[in-house]
C-alpha cells in the first residue's frame, strides 16, 4: 500500500468512528430504557424514572406503604410489581 495512500485513508477511517461515536452520544439520556432486559437494559422491577407520571404514582404508593404497619406490608407484594394494585380511593 503507497504511503499517499495511507496518508488519506488514516484520517477518514478516524472521522468515520469519530461519527459513529458521537452519534451514539446523541441518543439521548435514557437509551437503555430501550434496551432488552437479556442485553443488559434496566431490570424488570426497576422503578420509573423521576419526571414521569408513573414515577409520581410509585412514590405516592411507596410512602403509602411505608406509613402502613410492617404485619400489613410484608404481605403485600413489593411496590411497583406487575402484581401490586393501586391503593383503593378514600370516599
Amino acid at each position: 500500500m503507497p504511503s499517499s495512500f495511507r496518508l488519506v485513508l488514516i484520517p477518514l477511517i478516524a472521522m468515520a468512528t469519530a461519527s459513529c461515536l458521537s452519534g451514539c452520544a446523541s441518543t439521548g439520556p435514557n437509551v437503555g430504557d430501550l434496551i432488552p432486559q437479556w442485553a443488559g437494559g434496566l431490570p424488570a422491577d426497576a422503578p420509573p424514572r423521576p419526571g414521569t407520571p408513573q414515577y409520581d404514582a410509585f412514590m405516592k404508593e411507596r410512602e403509602r406503604r411505608r406509613q402502613m404497619p410492617a404485619a400489613e406490608r410484608d404481605k403485600l407484594p413489593p411496590v411497583g410489581s406487575e402484581t401490586a394494585q393501586p391503593a383503593p380511593a378514600a370516599h
